[in-house]
């Protein structure tokens, strides 16, 4: 079924990150980790109810016809309990360095006896477009209980920019390891009903969470998905300075992952203070009261005088700074005036 969708505008921010993303940055996101699933209410957190991981890795991207390409595999399991079922979920994707998803695999299974529900999503992409096919089975496989399928198309024109779940885990990832969120970081995403969205990014700042029985600094974001039927989906995830998770969870679940392991707190570094404002480039040469300046040393220091000490004091005290408070017409030289036989320390 071809979409007949509005396409989601990628915003420049989005597109000048994705530019500016690095091989010796993401090196440093590949890597694996493992958070317990624990409830949030009663129940104390340290009393797991499930486990989550993830890992990235480099890996070789095979298809028929088509030459091997080298890309970043990212790879997530959930296992935990929804409403008292068990409830699993797995996801498989191929990422290139520039977050573009080559084929994602998502599957998810709710245990429910007899009646068990598994669901599935494979997204390809291909030189046309991407093909998202749907895939449901509820109960167990049987001649009356065929799966359902659903497939989607999208046109390349669609796509610029387009952020699955896998590439979005990698890019909170360096997100995390950057320490900042740059305002208006929103990309085209695609929901779990295989339909166009839009995902945005943003930061809430750096608290103290708890880890274990330990207490440390954490850099929180938040990412919406934002559907076309206008139901909203966050999440907030809480990252240590090395990128590692500590925290995440869906807002309104009753379930959150959670990092239990202090030993993984002696290794994520710390936070370094953000400027509130960006550095700006210094151009001397345009800026007519620092080229003055500069000119104005530039003499002193071509002239080269036989004495410096008496030469800068005579200097300077017929030039003085712009706006100092210091300076006024009628001061005296700042350094002592040289007697006509004054001669230098070491004598010469």
């Amino acid at each position: 079924m071809e979409s007949g969708q509005e396409i989601p505008a990628l915003t420049d921010t989005a597109a000048e990150f994705l530019s500016l993303i690095g091989l010796k940055e993401l090196e440093h996101c590949l890597f694996a980790e493992t958070l317990a699933v624990v409830g949030t209410g009663d129940p104390p957190r340290d009393k797991a109810e499930g486990q989550w991981w993830m890992a990235a890795q480099w890996a070789p991207y095979r298809r028929e016809g088509e030459p091997v390409r080298n890309c970043i595999l990212v790879q997530a399991r959930f296992r935990g309990w929804q409403d008292g079922v068990p409830r699993s979920s797995t996801l498989k994707a191929f990422v290139t360095p520039q977050l573009e998803t080559l084929e994602q695999e998502e599957q998810e299974c709710l245990e429910l006896r007899p009646h068990p529900t598994e669901k599935s999503t494979h997204m390809v992409s291909h030189q046309h477009g991407m093909t998202v096919t749907k895939t449901v089975q509820e109960g167990e496989v049987s001649p009356q209980a065929e799966p359902q399928c659903q497939s989607f198309s999208y046109c390349q024109a669609e796509l610029r920019g387009l952020l699955l779940e896998g590439a979005s885990l990698l890019l909170l990832r360096v997100l995390a390891r950057r320490h900042t969120v740059p305002p208006g970081l929103i990309f085209p995403a695609i929901d779990t009903e295989g339909h166009l969205c839009t995902s945005s990014y943003s930061a809430l700042g750096i608290q103290r969470q708890a880890v274990g029985s330990a207490e440390t600094e954490v850099f929180v974001m938040e990412r919406t998905m934002h559907t076309s039927t206008g139901v909203s989906t966050v999440w907030q995830s809480s990252f240590l300075p090395n990128g590692r998770l500590v925290q995440m969870m869906q807002v309104g679940s009753p379930t959150l992952m959670l990092l239990q392991d202090e030993s993984i707190l002696s290794k994520s570094g710390g936070f370094e203070p953000q400027l509130p404002f960006p550095k700006e480039p210094l151009n001397w040469e345009e800026d007519i009261q620092l080229c003055s300046w500069f000119l104005d040393r530039k003499a002193l220091l071509l002239q080269q005088p036989h004495d410096p000490i008496s030469f800068a004091a005579e200097f300077f005290t017929h030039r003085r700074p712009m706006d100092t408070p210091f300076a006024s017409s009628g001061s005296a030289s700042p350094l002592p005036s040289s007697p006509p036989d004054h001669r230098p320390a070491n004598g010469e």
